[in-house]
């Protein structure tokens, strides 16, 4: 899967396919980085399905190593995860009260909540 670039109104960003695979492991997170400065774009918008099936699990280390490389090259990161689709775990759940704090990274449960908060 490729992201595809979206572009509405002041958004302009990569966005995954829903249901469809593209960060298998953490390490991955460089291809999400590429897409975006060719696209020149410095925001993602994902679903659970593009992210590596541990991410939710903060104890395995894949949301923290994602993050960590979206922050270092400054791209912002929104999640749009319907309630009830996946199974956070208590310290991911810890992780996003934190993260409301700031503009990196942010979990939705619709597209459009999703995209109000990347064009802010």
């Amino acid at each position: 899967m490729r992201p595809s670039l979206i572009e509405l109104g002041d958004v302009k960003a990569l966005e995954g396919e829903p249901g469809e695979a593209f960060l298998a492991t953490a390490r991955d997170a460089t291809l999400l980085v590429e897409a975006c400065a060719n696209a020149g774009v410095g925001a993602a918008l994902l679903y659970p399905e593009n992210l590596p099936g541990a991410f939710f699990d903060l104890s395995s280390g894949q949301a923290g190593e994602i993050l960590q490389k979206l922050r270092n090259y400054h791209v912002r990161l929104a999640v749009v995860c319907a309630p009830g689709r996946v199974s956070f775990s208590s310290r991911f759940g810890e992780m996003m009260a934190e993260e409301r704090r700031g503009r990196e990274f942010g979990v939705f449960e619709s597209r459009d909540a999703a995209l109000e908060w990347l064009g802010r």
